[in-house]
């Protein structure tokens, strides 16, 4: 009986022995892990390019005229900061008008990358946000008061009345897919919904169009779309 008793309390001394030597161990593999062979860093720099569906639009639509520049800069493994400036010309056709909005602006924001990418890639699908700001100017270039009268029709006013000094901000929400083609240049795809902050309208008429937002409708929302070509300048990579 007491060779049993000495045998079962050496069996337990013996388990002790071995489960603390088995957690000494454990904490020398978290400490200390072995370093795969292979690491794939991610370039960081300055994203700079054009939207190039703005001067198509233009050879199609002779109504309208712009260029924009973009750019955007990573700030994390996920996060850009964004920036977008331009110009737009762009002549609405109402029943009743025709006028003309022309005037700069710029979109700043941010984007967050929500692909994990596989090994060495660098591509994107974004979700993102951008303040928008633009001043412009709007000519009234024609109208035809709305007179319901068959016996004093109303007659077309061509007497053009430009109104400078007009600004508009906007909020909105951008989705894009980003694509590296070859090394460091990207092909970029993305739309955005409007919701229009404020807007400065000219006297006795309304802003139809805002460099920047588009057109403008009567909720006071738009939408935007986006082809970009964009080449990476890469500062550091980690």
């Amino acid at each position: 009986m007491q060779h049993t008793f000495k045998f079962i309390i050496s069996i337990c001394f013996l388990f002790f022995v071995v489960d603390g030597f088995s957690q000494e161990q454990k904490k020398d593999t978290l400490i200390n892990p072995k370093k795969d062979s292979i690491v794939y860093k991610s370039a960081y720099g300055f994203r700079v390019g054009a939207d190039i569906s703005k001067p198509i639009k233009a050879q199609f639509d002779g109504s309208y005229s712009g260029f924009e520049i973009v750019g955007d800069y990573r700030l994390s493994k996920r996060f850009y900061a964004a920036i977008e400036l331009g110009f737009e010309e762009e002549t609405t056709q109402e029943d009743y008008t025709n006028s003309t909005s022309k005037g700069s602006y710029i979109r700043a924001g941010f984007n967050f990358n929500a692909y994990k990418n596989w090994l060495d890639m660098n591509n994107e699908i974004f979700l993102g946000y951008r303040y928008g700001f633009s001043i412009f100017e709007q000519t009234l270039n024609s109208y035809t008061p709305n007179v319901n009268s068959q016996y004093f029709p109303a007659n077309l006013i061509s007497t053009p009345n430009t109104t400078s000094g007009l600004h508009a901000h906007w909020s909105e929400i951008v989705i894009g897919f980003r694509a590296e083609t070859f090394k460091n240049f990207f092909i970029t795809f993305s739309g955005s919904y409007k919701i229009l902050m404020s807007v400065k309208d000219p006297d006795n008429f309304k802003t139809l169009f805002a460099p920047g937002f588009n057109r403008i409708f009567e909720s006071g929302t738009g939408f935007g779309f986006n082809y970009t070509l964009t080449y990476l300048i890469p500062f550091k990579k980690k």
